[in-house]
Order: structure tokens, then C-alpha cells, then sequence
């Protein structure tokens, strides 16, 4: 029997300050911005805020993409746009800088760490650095098959919490977290399924790469079966990773809940972080309070998913890639939100529209004058014209 407990991550999780937030909405409405003029800006920057503890809020220095890497066994079934056992490429085009997360995070000088869970490659292939964690050679198919054994699914758990502390220790102030799988979204999907009651036609979409119509009706079949197989275990997160889960999909959901235990702060990519966040929530119910929803995938499964846990998305650009991209994109939104939060001037006492204080005086003089004018003009023309009409004097 497991020694671990997801359940227990229900009373070391707390929720961001919530006395720290009131105190940056107070300084929020002091500034020289009208209040609502940044739109969800706003909203981010006192988050974050909350977050770190700290009014002002301190500037995001140190954020850093983490990416679990690994492959499933339910792609054998043709339910995915790439071969089954691939995913080691996809690691392989991020180590090369030949990848969409790759470039975004050169451009933004963005440290990128890749996790390997479960791939199913020689390890000879990739950086030690890369493999040296792994938990087992590729997930079983979880249409006829557990996943993982239950002390895989245990090792794979606390391989994700070992690397938040590794995170958080080395002073990595935000994450953005994303996968590198081949055949996850089809893991995903059932978990998600599964947690919010769902049949599997409503949460099948069609991947990255979109897959046609018959590889749709066979991914669709599969997360049928695994839902079968999954339901009986609903009550128990870690059996229910076990059964229809998978390596990599383990080691996330444990980085996400012992990120919120380090008060880590950590932006979701696209429908398997966003499966794998559903799984911790059920958990600990507080632990979406450190999120931040990146991106909508376009995956219907990522919609429950993020409609469950009452995460609105930051972007919408139609972004399907994965691997962390969506994610990325939205980091300079927040780090945005925390500058003009922390660096913004507040107004001057006695004004009530900040930067557009001394023109509105000036406008209203200039109004007064003008009235003044007209109305000492307006009664020497009334004398005038009452001079005109008034009878001449007779002889």
C-alpha cells in the first residue's frame, strides 16, 4: 500500500494573502491610472501580489519554463498526429532551440527545464541531465491497461514534488509548466472525463497536430474505455493517476501541489496541465489559487477542466502547439501587470484623476473666463439694444 496521501495536501496548502491583496487594491485605487483603465492587468498584478506577500508587488526576475516529458502507450491506437514512442523528438527540438517554446524562450531569456517521466527511448539519446529521473519506460494503454503500478505512480508523484522544491529552492519565482507528450491529451481527456462526470465525446478533441475524423473516432473509443476503467476509482486521486494516468501526468500533478505548498506561483499551458491541475484540486481544493490559466489550447477538455476550477484563461490566439508555448506567451502579461502595479505613481492629495488633474484646471478656467467674457459682452449689448428701443423725447 502507497505511504502517500494526495489528501494531506489539503491542510499544507493556504491560500495566497488575502489581508496582502486588500492592501494592493487600496494602493490600486490610490494610483495616478484610473482603476479599471489596465482591465485584467488589475486583477493580475494584485495576484501576484498575493502571491509573494508584498505590496508593491516585487517584479517577476527568475520565471522558468518546467516541461514533463512522456510517452503513452493509448498512441499506439493511431490517436495521435505522431508516431507512438516520438516524444523524445519533441525533447530533442527543444534541446536544439528548433522548437516554438524553444525560440519564445531565447527570445524572452527564459531558462528551459525538461523532466523526463516516463519516454520511451533509450536513454542513451538524451542529456543525463534530461533521463537521469525517469520513472519508467512509456505508460501502459490505458483502454485495457493501468498506466503505471501503483508504486510507479507514487515515485512518479513525488519525482514532480522532489523538482517544485528543486524549483523553489533555487529561487524561481514563477513557472511556467507544460508537457512534451505523445499521446497525453488522449490521458488527459479521460482524467478530466472522469472528475467532471462527462461522457468521452465531450472532452476528445483533436490534439496539437489535429488528427482526422477517423483518428478522432478511435481516440474518442479509447478515452471510453479508460473512463470504464477509471470510475470505480474516483475517490482516490493517486489510484486514479494509477489507472488511467500516466508518468509524466503523476509528476506534474505532484509539482503542482507542491508548488502551492511552496507558494510557487505556476501558469498552466494546454489540457495536460490543465487535467493534471483538476487532479490536484480534487485534493486540495486551495491549490488553484496559485495558477494562472495561460491560454485556451482549443482542446474541449481543457475548457471543463478550467471551467471547474474557475480559471479564465489570459490568451486566445489559437495557439495548439503545446509543449508550454501558449504559456509562454502569456509570461510577459503578468510581468507586465507587476511592473506598472509596482512603478505606477500614485496621485498627488486633493486630485481625483491623477495625470489629467492639471489639465482639467485648466480647461475650467479657461471655461470661467470664456463665461465671464460672454456674460459682460451679453450685458453691454442688452444696455445697448434697450437704449435703442426706448421712445425719443418729445418736443
Amino acid at each position: 500500500m502507497s505511504s502517500l496521501n494526495l489528501d494531506d495536501f489539503s491542510d499544507l496548502i493556504e491560500r495566497p494573502d488575502s489581508g496582502v491583496r486588500r492592501d494592493a487594491e487600496d494602493r490600486r485605487e490610490r494610483l495616478a491610472v484610473p482603476p479599471g483603465a489596465l482591465g485584467r492587468l488589475d486583477e493580475l498584478g494584485e495576484w501576484l501580489s498575493a502571491a509573494q506577500g508584498a505590496v508593491p508587488v516585487r517584479p517577476v526576475k527568475r520565471p522558468r519554463v518546467v516541461l514533463f516529458a512522456g510517452d503513452h502507450g493509448v498512441a499506439e491506437l493511431g490517436v495521435s498526429g505522431r508516431p507512438a514512442g516520438s516524444a523524445h523528438e519533441l525533447v530533442r527540438a527543444v534541446l536544439e532551440g528548433a522548437s516554438p517554446v524553444a525560440v519564445l524562450a531565447r527570445r524572452m531569456d527564459v531558462p528551459v527545464r525538461i523532466v523526463d517521466a516516463g519516454l520511451d527511448c533509450d536513454p542513451e539519446l538524451l542529456p543525463a541531465e534530461v533521463v537521469r529521473h525517469r520513472v519508467r519506460r512509456g505508460s501502459g494503454r490505458i483502454d485495457v491497461e493501468d498506466a503505471l503500478t501503483a508504486e510507479e505512480a507514487e515515485q512518479a508523484v513525488r519525482l514532480g514534488m522532489a523538482i517544485a522544491d528543486e524549483e523553489a529552492d533555487s529561487g524561481t519565482d514563477l513557472v511556467v509548466l507544460g508537457d512534451l507528450s505523445v499521446g497525453g491529451t488522449t490521458a488527459a481527456a479521460a482524467l478530466i472525463a472522469a472528475l467532471c462526470g462527462t461522457d468521452a465525446s465531450v472532452v476528445t478533441g483533436r490534439g496539437g497536430l489535429g488528427i482526422d475524423d477517423l483518428a478522432w473516432m478511435r481516440k474518442c473509443a479509447a478515452i471510453r474505455d479508460a473512463l470504464r476503467r477509471a470510475r470505480p476509482v474516483l475517490g482516490d486521486q493517486l489510484q486514479l493517476l494509477t489507472v488511467v494516468g500516466g508518468a509524466d501526468l503523476a509528476a506534474t500533478t505532484g509539482f503542482l501541489l507542491q508548488a502551492a505548498v511552496r507558494r510557487l506561483p505556476v501558469i498552466l499551458d494546454g489540457v495536460v496541465s490543465a487535467a493534471c491541475a483538476l487532479v490536484a484540486q480534487r485534493a486540495a481544493f486551495r491549490a488553484p489559487d496559485w495558477w494562472l490559466a495561460g491560454q485556451v489550447s482549443g482542446e474541449p477538455a481543457q475548457a471543463k477542466a478550467l471551467d471547474r476550477m474557475a480559471l479564465n484563461p489570459l490568451l486566445d490566439h489559437g495557439v495548439t502547439v503545446g509543449e508550454g508555448t501558449g504559456a509562454l506567451l502569456s509570461l510577459p502579461l503578468v510581468q507586465a501587470s507587476a511592473a506598472l502595479a509596482a512603478e505606477l505613481p500614485e496621485r498627488r492629495a486633493g486630485t481625483e484623476s491623477g495625470t489629467e488633474t492639471e489639465t482639467d484646471a485648466e480647461t475650467a478656467a479657461a471655461t470661467a473666463t470664456a463665461t465671464a467674457t460672454e456674460n459682460e459682452t451679453g450685458s453691454g449689448a442688452e444696455a445697448e439694444t434697450a437704449s435703442d428701443q426706448r421712445p425719443a423725447a418729445s418736443d
